[in-house]
This record gives C-alpha cells, structure tokens and sequence, in this order.
C-alpha cells in the first residue's frame, strides 16, 4: 500500500514545506528533559517556560533558524573535588526545540527562580484580496 502525502494532494498546492516540518518536528522530541511549559499569555501571545535549576544564563543560548527555536543548556565541567551523597538536580546538557508557525515572533527571554521564560507574539496577518490580470494570449 502506497503512502498518500498530505503535501501531494491536488488541492493542497506549495503545502509540502508542511510536511517536512511535521517531520522534523516529530525527530526534534528530547524525551522529558528539561520539563517545560506552554502558555498562553493573550489572544496573540505565549509564554514557554523552561525549569533549568542550576543553569545561569550563561549556561543557556536560544537561537532562532528557519522557525526553529532551539535552546541548548550546558554546565562547565564540575569540581572534581566536590562529592554527592545524592545527586537529584540533573545539571546534564540538553536541547530543547520549538517549532514557530509563520508570523510567530520570540520578543524576549529570562530567567527567574530557576525557570527560563521565552516570550513570542503572534503578528496579526492583513488579509489582502487580490486582482490578477489576464494576459491575452
């Protein structure tokens, strides 16, 4: 049995980029770590919440490419003279990713007892109706 592509349907013309990013969103799950949050702020904002207990901001880089939001934590290695009895804080690297649809924008990130906060705002689209002009042959 062949696989019909949701971006191969007749109707569905230029959504094949739709499917590469399912895709790679699907590959891009990092398992439970960090635990994080989504929220919604307002009709055209959110809020994602990272819990990053024992990272400082210098730890931690967000970056933003081809609407993918990435965040990546890594420690400095540890003092080799410390030791744990216990050790239940995870201080391992990590990277956590997002996928943004179009017109979604990161405004601003911090860090606050613990828990890094990424801001983004969805940009209102102009609904544009639109004349096309037809070429005699």
């Amino acid at each position: 049995m062949t696989k019909v592509s949701f971006g191969a349907h007749p109707f569905l013309l230029g959504f094949d980029q739709l499917e590469r990013l399912v895709e790679r969103t699907a590959k891009s799950d990092a398992g439970g770590y960090p635990p994080y949050n989504i929220e919604q702020t307002s009709d055209n904002s959110y809020r994602i919440t990272l819990a990053v207990a024992g990272f400082a901001e210098d730890h931690l880089a967000i970056t933003l490419e081809d609407r993918q939001l990435v965040v990546r934590g890594r420690q400095p290695e540890t003092d080799s003279s410390r030791v744990f009895l216990h050790r239940g804080i995870a201080g391992r690297q990590f990277q956590r990713s997002f996928v943004l649809a179009d017109g979604v924008e990161v405004t601003g990130a911090s860090v606050e007892n613990g828990l890094l906060h990424i801001d983004l705002s969805r940009t209102q689209p102009e609904s544009v109706v639109q004349t096309i002009q037809i070429r005699k042959g």
